[in-house]
């Protein structure tokens, strides 16, 4: 039995954060920070904070605005952090509720329901606790009769979802799985660093997998031509912001918030924008290249990118390396502008959002990059 990806699904928070609002949110502490500090900054000490604009914002990254859980926190200068009230354990998780939404705007458009599904699989870059997981949490409140995992691979986590249900359906475990990615990256974001506060945003992405020969209720689905992942150890993107850092700190009895807060970004979110760009682009668009070939795909088959969203201008290298010239908007379309970097959710996005005109036949790819390093490259044809 093959897989078949019949359905996306998308949850996008409420609240926006955009350039403007949150420049001014990063200047207004600089300028309190430089103002305290200005003794040790004239004598050598302390160095000044930068100043942030919109327009380097966009330059650097492509970035206009950001969903996010709470937009309130993350603006106020003396927390910086967004505000997720604690829940009890008897309260479905933040993770778990945006998945849920996502996971159900996905059966819908597929006309299924939680009764046809046997599996769920949480893979995403930013897990909220190490057990139970999500995944299962997740299937319990859809209710789903079956099993759930949760799997990290960073940005690249739904790539290798879809590689790992798609091997489960295709070896009779499963009729239909849903993988989803659940990211609230703004939890992990250090919004004191002039060069990385305007990185991320937060979003859901649901994709449901089925057997080729499950019925379909007249929807179309997309052929998987082929699959392919890639690893690669690297420090130059790095979050160690995990359920151990309790345990080193100096103040067991402290939270997060008042952890990110006493300095330790150390352990938020940090990369080596330069290296990642030098080693990734190279690395991905050779990935990619050498998986066409392997299928017997050439560069006029190939309708339509969905890349990761992490920065515009690797997109913009990456697929002109692919296609051999620059690429059209609707060869390789962004949504970074309006959610910024979503992490293994971005190609997801671009797939939802870009895929209503094809027709079948049509051939496209659902590429991720990352932390890691990591990549995935996923081809897919459309269907009747």
């Amino acid at each position: 039995m093959a897989a078949v990806i019949t359905a996306t699904g998308l949850f996008t928070p409420e609240q926006s954060i955009s350039n403007d609002e949150l420049v001014a949110s990063y200047n207004a502490w600089a300028e309190r920070w430089n103002a305290d500090n200005a003794e040790a900054i004239a004598s050598g000490e302390a160095t000044a904070k930068e100043l942030s604009s919109s327009g380097f914002v966009e330059k650097a990254s492509g970035i206009k605005a950001r969903y996010v859980v709470d937009k309130d926190g993350v603006l106020d200068i003396d927390r910086m952090t967004p505000r997720v009230p604690k829940r009890s354990n008897e309260e479905i998780s933040i993770l778990a509720e945006m998945s849920v939404a996502a996971c159900r705007d996905a059966l819908e458009r597929a006309g299924k329901t939680p009764a046809d599904v046997d599996a769920v699989i949480v893979a995403c870059s930013n897990l909220q606790r190490a057990y139970p997981a999500v995944a299962i949490e997740v299937q319990d409140a859809l209710g789903v009769d079956g099993w759930g995992f949760d799997m990290n691979v960073a940005c690249s986590s739904a790539t290798f979802g879809i590689q790992a249900a798609a091997d489960m359906i295709s070896a009779g475990h499963a009729r239909a799985i849903i993988v989803v990615n659940p990211e609230i990256c703004s939890a992990h974001l250090n919004f004191r660093d002039r060069d990385s506060h305007f990185i991320f945003g937060d979003v859901a992405t649901a994709i449901l997998l089925e057997s080729s020969d499950a019925p379909r209720n007249g929807h179309g689905a997309w052929e998987i031509l082929g699959m392919k992942l890639k690893t690669k150890f690297s420090n130059n993107i790095r979050n160690n912001f995990g359920f151990l850092n309790r345990a080193e700190q100096d103040d067991p009895a402290a939270g997060q918030t008042e952890f990110a807060s006493a300095g330790a970004t150390d352990r938020l979110f940090v990369q080596q924008g330069r290296k990642v760009f030098k080693d990734v682009v190279p690395l991905v668009s050779d990935m990619i290249l050498s998986h066409m070939q392997e299928i017997g795909i050439s560069r006029a088959d190939l309708k339509r990118m969905w890349l990761h969203q992490a920065n515009l201008n690797m997109n913009l290298f990456i697929a002109k390396n692919v296609l051999g010239r620059p690429a059209e908007d609707n060869e390789s379309p962004v949504i970074l502008d309006e959610y910024a970097n979503t992490s293994s959710a971005g190609s997801i996005i671009a797939f939802h959002l870009h895929s209503e005109d094809f027709k079948p036949g049509d051939i496209g790819l659902i590429c991720s990059f990352g932390a890691g390093y990591s990549a995935g490259t996923v081809f897919v044809r459309r269907t009747v």
